[in-house]
């Protein structure tokens, strides 16, 4: 079942950044303030013009919205630049509908297209298996925290991967100074 055929998944545009806010705020609740700065602090410090940032619309409104930005795999032969997905946010009046689910197929398509060999993630370990993710650990990947689950670590493998690629995820410096690595309270 894919989203409501009303449901568009493109890419953000410019001047959307205050409906992708409150997205975000609404889907994290509590977290929520937190996660809008962390994805605001990537997208201005890391992503650049590479941003691939999607949006869900519905009858003109924004109601979800996905963040693939570029971090690195300490591989023994060398740096490889792969992707982190994060964060994934979806309105609560249109959970379930499989909006995220459109979303993070759309990133992770585009992030084969940069030729990224891998996207990594934090999370449910009960979502993100049906959409090819994998625990980091089964791949041969170190988490870049102790304070990351193992099954929370998760990856998915895109046509530029090699098996040589393997090691330790190095999260970009933005997710340690908004101290959103790993479980919290």
């Amino acid at each position: 079942m894919e989203p409501n055929a009303s449901t568009e998944i493109r890419r953000e545009r410019p001047g959307e950044r205050d409906a992708v806010g409150h997205v975000i705020r609404a889907a994290f609740g509590g977290e929520g303030e937190r996660v809008a700065a962390l994805e605001s602090a990537l997208r201005s410090r890391t992503c650049g013009r590479d941003a691939l940032a999607f949006v869900a619309e519905a009858a003109g409104d924004v109601v979800g919205q996905v963040l693939i930005t570029r971090s690195w795999l300490d591989a023994p032969r060398e740096l490889v630049e792969v992707g982190v997905l994060s964060p994934l946010s979806v309105a609560p009046s249109h959970q379930g509908r499989r909006v995220g689910t459109a979303l993070v197929r759309a990133a992770l398509a585009a992030a084969a297209d940069l030729g990224l060999p891998a996207v990594f993630l934090e999370g449910d370990p009960g979502y993100y298996p049906r959409l090819g993710f994998v625990p980091g650990a089964a791949r041969g990947f170190t988490a870049p925290s102790v304070r990351i689950p193992p099954a929370a670590f998760q990856v998915v493998t895109l046509p530029a991967y090699r098996d040589w690629m393997t090691g330790a995820l190095v999260y970009a410096d933005v997710f340690w100074e908004h101290d959103c690595v790993g479980l919290r309270g």
